[in-house]
This record gives C-alpha cells, structure tokens and sequence, in this order.
C-alpha cells in the first residue's frame, strides 16, 4: 500500500462536532485508533485509498479510545463524518435502531462480499440489511501445554467428553485443567459466552445479550449445569478472583496449569511470561457440547460504517468497498498482528494467527462479539459479577439468575 498521503490529519483529545464542513471530493473519517499500530495501519490505509482515488481527499479525525466513547453518539447526531469505526453485532444495535448508521447493502452486493466476508456477514446484520464493512478480528479459543498434554498422553479434545477426560487426566498428575483470573471479570465472560454458544448456539447468545431472553429461562440453566460441571470438577485454578488474566498465565508458565481460554492477544503476554511459545504452546476450538448446535466463534470484530447523515456516502462507499478488498485487508492486518475477515486475504507468517484464520473462515455458526460487547453496559457488568459469584459460589445460582432477571427489566 502506498506510504504517502495528503490526509488531513486532526488528534482529537474531546471534541463532538467535528464531520462537517466538507467540500466536494472530501471524505470526513472518525476513527478512535489511536494505539500505534492502528494508527499506522489506518495511516497507510487512507494513504492508498488516496493513491487509487487522486481526485478524493481525505480529512482523518482521531479520537481516543474514550473521547470516542462519549463522543460517537454527538457527531453522528449532530455533524455526522462520512465514515466512523465501530464493532459490529449487538454493539452497533443502539446506532442502527437510532437510525444514525446507512444500511450497505449495495457496497456488499456490488463487491462479492457475502461470499469473501461470510463469517462476518451475520454479525453485520439487523433486521435484513447489513450496516457496515467488518476489517479486522481475532479468535478466542483454548490455548494449552502442548508439551503437557503430550506427556500425559492427551490429544486435542474436540467433544466436551474428552475435554472432562483430559482434565481428568490433568488433575490425576497434579496439574490444575484450566487457569484463569476472574479479578477483572471479563474472562469469567469469555468462559460463560463459549459454554452458552456450544450450549444453545449463536442466535440466543444474541437474544440473550439483545434482553430478548429471560435469565432464568432453562436454556441459561443449561449453561449453568455445563459450567457446573467444570466447577464441581475442580477444573479451575484456586483462588482465580484473586487474579488478574496476566496474573493468571504464570501457573500455565510454571506448569502448574495446562489451558486458558483466552484470545490470541495473549500469545505475546505468554512471550513476555517467559513460556517457549513454538514448543510449548498450542491452541485448539473450543470443544463441541451439542452436535445439532452450529459450531460458532468468539470474534470481536472492528468495523468501518456510514453514518446516515453522512454528506459524501458516493466516496464513503469506494472507501468500504477499498477496505474490504483481499490485499488491502491483508496489509491493515499485518500491522494489527490481527486477522483479516476477508477470507482470500494473506494471513501473516504466525502459527496462531494461522490456526484462527482457519477457524473463522470455516465458521458458519456465526461470530459473537463477547458478552461485555453484545450486552449494554449495565447487564454486562451485572452479568460478569455474577459469573465470577458463580465460579466462587455456585450453590447461589438461583439467586444470581434471579437478580440478573431484575437488571435485564430494567437495562433494556
């Protein structure tokens, strides 16, 4: 992609009108990338959309990740870019409903996206229509003690029966199954979301997180009983509420513990902890609990979206038709150290960013977005509590489903 651009480039630290204004053959961006590596993947991104398209200039807003937060719903309300970042499935939902973001349906026809971006497609859409270009995600999975599991025997589970049987195996050599730190509650999300997918299967994960599902219904309880199961069993690290994720990679390191469900972010946390990851480390899909249940993926997704009340969605579109291409999105991704959604795209030269790939372009179950992204605010962090109470306590499993029923009733 070419490196030079004639980007108007403003750093914005709080600031909420700042799409207006533009000229003809301008394009307005806003974007929160701010972090060094996708400052420089979009830097070289708009430099070649520039470079294919001489007659178009872009004007780039950058946020931070906060600023953008609280800033996202003012601009596209009042002084709506012609672009802005997002993530896609249920944390769209409040944009698309408020009728802020375009429907692209056109750019996805137009460009064969339906079948390059499939393992996306699901997650772009609500009510029929698909409202944005998914560009980056990575995979959740189980990484593990390859050199562990291969001492004792054990192979790769891929059925929930000889996942138990390998954790069975783990505990009779004195090695704990699975670590984890539930300080920060989010892994305890990351956990809940996968037994819930391999228990009932994408479509409720999203109606669940969209409060179209009650708590206590019995398919939650079925959830529940698989996580029980793993609890009773002793499965998890002792005292794991103490413990922050990266607190939680040292008994992996040390040999103490053999898996960790977990995205791939944390391979480099597992460089840094001193573990041999070439040797030592392996990642496999999360084992299947239903058969009948369509195998889907934890996957936060980025996504690039046209607000409604953009004033130049004719170089909008060129623009999400330029992201998504297969080369594009193969560059943007290899400064990321992410994967590309776009399937016929080069994958970079990493064991795991392979495994993934391989994974989520054969996914047809659908890509959740993880539970503190689905869920709004407020369920999320009472849900994740309530995991956590869960994994210390589950003889309060009543009273936790019952207490979430209440924050459902009231956060939707």
């Amino acid at each position: 992609m070419a490196l030079f651009t004639k980007t108007a480039l403003t750093s914005v630290a709080a600031l909420t009108l700042l799409g207006g204004t533009a000229f003809a053959g301008e394009l307005v961006i806003n974007t929160d990338t701010s972090d060094p590596a996708p400052k420089a993947a979009f830097e070289a991104l708009i430099a070649g959309f520039e470079a294919e398209n001489p007659d178009v200039t872009v004007t780039w807003n950058l946020f931070d990740h906060e600023g953008y937060k609280t800033s996202i719903r003012n601009f596209l309300t009042a002084d709506a870019p012609d672009v802005a970042n997002w993530y896609a499935g249920n944390r769209m939902l409040p944009y698309v409903n408020a009728g802020l973001f375009e429907p692209v349906n056109d750019v996805w026809e137009e460009n064969g996206l339906s079948e390059s971006l499939a393992s996306a497609e699901g997650s772009m859409t609500i009510d029929g229509k698909i409202w944005g270009v998914p560009y980056t995600y990575y995979q959740w999975g189980v990484y593990y003690r390859k050199d562990i599991f291969a001492e004792h025997g054990i192979e790769a589970p891929a059925t929930w029966d000889d996942f138990l049987a390998a954790g069975e195996t783990l505990k009779a050599n004195g090695v704990t199954p699975i670590t984890i730190g539930t300080k920060y509650l989010w892994t305890a999300g990351g956990v809940f979301d996968y037994l819930n997918l391999r228990t009932n299967g994408y479509d409720f994960h999203m109606a669940l997180t969209k409060g179209e599902v009650a708590w206590t219904d019995d398919r939650v309880r079925a959830t529940m009983a698989n996580w029980q199961t793993l609890i009773d069993g002793d499965f998890f690290l002792e005292n794991h509420a103490a413990y922050s994720w990266q607190e939680a990679l040292a008994p992996m390191v040390q040999g103490d513990a053999a898996m960790y469900v977990m995205g791939n972010f944390s391979v480099e946390q597992f460089k840094v902890a001193g573990l041999d990851v070439d040797t030592q480390l392996g990642f496999f899909q999360f084992p299947v609990i239903d058969p009948s249940i369509p195998v889907a993926e934890e996957a936060p997704t980025d996504t690039l979206h046209i607000p409604s009340g953009a004033k130049n969605k004719e170089d909008a579109k060129k623009f999400l038709a330029y992201l998504a291409r297969a080369d594009v999105q193969s560059e943007v991704n290899k400064t990321l150290g992410q994967l590309p959604v776009n399937k016929n795209s080069e994958v970079a030269d990493d064991v795991f960013l392979q495994a993934g790939a391989e994974m989520l372009s054969n996914t047809t179950g659908g890509i959740a977005q993880f539970f503190d992204r689905d869920a709004p605010a407020e369920m999320a962090k009472a849900g994740m509590e309530g995991f956590q109470e869960f994994m210390v306590k589950p003889e309060r499993l009543d009273a936790i489903l019952e207490r979430l029923e209440k924050v459902r009733a009231r956060a939707y």
